[in-house]
């Protein structure tokens, strides 16, 4: 049996094999090889069975040769036994992760934003960089539409907007920096509960997400949830095994952070109590506990009182709505914990259990409570399980202790990483780069690069049409410098109440922002945003479009999403190239 973490015992020597040559591969390590390799090809063998709503397996490599994708992924597993061999650094380990995870998370810099929810938060953002904070924070629920959005994250970006001005690239940085904060906090944490081992290769393991890595430079909020969920978990476990007034505090501001995320972190905060029972040996509990709840309460109270109806809102239309859909729009837990999570990291985790139990060793449930409450409630949309990703990388860390070599035990951890970082380079961003979500990127590219000062915007819609046309309008904003001007003339009352229960409603409750009233002036460029750019055209638009030149069009045609953005710009026939 493999010693308790806590007995002070040190981890297990290399096994040296009698009359083995020396630098030869073991049998063992190369079963590890052939199982990473062998699983990235029964998953692609198997793809048809993911239904993953935005890197379905079945989509991602539906054209493409698989020949590379396994060339790539023996190229890393190959590096991953090489590196096997290498004892993991004692320090800076928590700089290491970091910088690592930020530089897996640049290359889908490349993608467009595929979810468009993103058109909510950038609208959010842009209020406070164009108002200032104090109105954001006056109008927040009020002149600003926040659907069942909470204010900490758009606040975030509209600071970053404000302060380094109004870029894509702006985003993008956040999102990776929060990403890689994740891992060293990953590590942070890991190391508190058990060991420096454990923490390393936790936070190793969140490279061994590929859903994960296309999520990380998206102006959404599930990445950020996700680091300030754990920021929180790692605040209270210092504030209860350490103690202290002022780890205390920190500890109550980073619950209230996390609290303002997402409305889904707080079902994940209920593992704080559970660190408290775990860590009952550390000093004066009871009084940790007490000043937490209250100080916590305080801040969150505080924030919250002004905006008390609107946040009553928000609850009832999350019980109303959004839970019942979650039924509708969920992803099976296969495909998340298969094709969207490594399988060694799930198998890994699912050993940690075993191990828990084995050791009798409580600590496994500061890390097992919020994966088993999302399972155990059929939370199956995986954006809703991304802010737990980082305990079941800590629970598969913690089960790969049950392997008693520990050059095997990175074995498997980097062959988990190397292959996917090869499905998500090879399959998912190829992929996302070419959806019709990147017709908004090229277009706003192009219009930055014409002599037009300013841009008039003309959307149009159909009677099937899922997602309103005009909630493209600020995702186009996103992708330009120059400024956009859109008469947005309502959705129709038939549209918002065929989309009731559709997971794209909140698009046909669109309220459009101030900064885009207001005439465009003679000689702007024109816009026109529709799902089919051969449509008939409405007199107004014939007569706005009338004495333009032939249009630029940005026409790819995923042929997957419901929300296929094509764009065409009408510039003056005497205007440059």
């Amino acid at each position: 049996m493999a010693p308790r973490p806590d007995d002070g015992a040190p981890a297990s020597a290399e096994r040296v094999v009698p009359g083995q040559p020396a630098g030869a591969v073991a049998p063992e390590r190369l079963l590890v090889a052939a199982a990473a390799l062998g699983a990235v090809a029964a998953l692609y063998l198997l793809r048809a069975a993911d239904d993953n709503r935005l890197v379905s397996w079945r989509w991602v490599f539906a054209d493409v040769d698989p020949v590379g994708l396994y060339a790539l992924s023996a190229a890393g597993i190959a590096a991953a036994l090489l590196l096997a061999r290498l004892q993991p650094p004692r320090r800076g380990a928590a700089a290491l992760l970091f910088a690592a995870a930020y530089a897996a998370g640049v290359p889908f810099w490349q993608a467009p934003e595929a979810i468009v929810d993103a058109s909510r938060y950038f609208a959010q953002a842009k209020y406070l960089e164009v108002h200032g904070l104090g109105a954001f924070m006056e109008e927040w629920g009020r002149a600003i539409p926040v659907w069942t959005d909470l204010p900490l994250v758009p606040l975030l970006y509209g600071l970053a907007f404000r302060l380094l001005g109004e870029s894509r690239v702006v985003v993008q940085a956040l999102g990776t920096l929060l990403f890689a904060g994740t891992a060293a906090l990953t590590h942070r944490l890991g190391k508190a509960l058990w060991d420096e081992e454990v923490g390393f290769t936790a936070g190793a393991l969140l490279l061994a997400m590929p859903y994960l890595l296309t999520q990380v430079p998206g102006m959404l909020v599930d990445v950020p949830t996700m680091f300030f969920f754990l920021l929180a978990v790692v605040a209270v476990e210092a504030a209860f095994r350490l103690g202290g007034a002022t780890r205390i505090l920190l500890a109550s501001l980073a619950v209230s952070l996390a609290c303002f995320s997402k409305y889904s972190a707080w079902l994940l905060l209920t593992v704080l109590p559970v660190i408290g029972l775990v860590r009952r040996d550390g000093p004066r509990p009871l009084r940790t506990a007490l000043w937490l709840a209250l100080a916590s309460a305080a801040l969150i109270l505080l924030a919250a009182l002004p905006r008390l109806d609107v946040h009553s809102d928000q609850v009832a239309l999350l019980l109303a709505y959004q839970a019942p859909g979650l039924r509708r729009w969920g992803e099976s837990l296969a495909s998340t914990f298969l094709f969207q999570i490594h399988p060694f990291v799930t198998a890994a985790a699912l050993l940690s259990a075993w191990l828990a139990i084995d050791r009798r060793d409580r600590r496994i449930l500061v890390v097992l409570w919020p994966v088993a409450l999302l399972v155990l409630l059929r939370v199956q949309r995986i954006r809703y399980l991304l802010p737990a990703f980082p305990m079941v990388a800590l629970m598969a860390a913690y089960g790969l202790q049950r392997v008693r070599s520990p050059e095997l035990r990175r074995l498997a951890a980097g062959c988990a990483v190397a292959t996917s970082l090869a499905v998500a380079l090879h399959g998912h961003l190829p992929f996302l780069r070419g959806t019709s979500a990147g017709n908004l990127r090229s277009a706003g590219e192009y219009l930055d690069s014409i002599g037009e000062a300013r841009v008039e915007v003309v959307t149009l819609s159909r009677t099937d049409a899922e997602v309103n046309p005009a909630v493209w309008v600020p995702l186009l904003d996103l992708y330009t410098r120059k400024p956009l001007r859109y008469a947005y003339p309502g959705a129709p009352a038939e549209a918002r109440e065929r989309a009731r229960t559709s997971p794209l409603r909140f698009t046909w409750e669109y309220r459009n922002p101030d900064w885009y009233q207001g005439d465009a002036g003679a000689g702007a460029a024109v816009a026109l945003l529709a799902y089919d750019l051969g449509a008939p055209l409405s007199p107004e638009v014939r007569e706005r479009l009338r004495g333009l030149g032939p249009p630029r069009t940005f026409a790819i045609d995923d042929g997957v999403f419901r929300d296929r953005p094509l764009v065409a710009v009408y510039r003056a026939r005497l205007a440059g190239p």
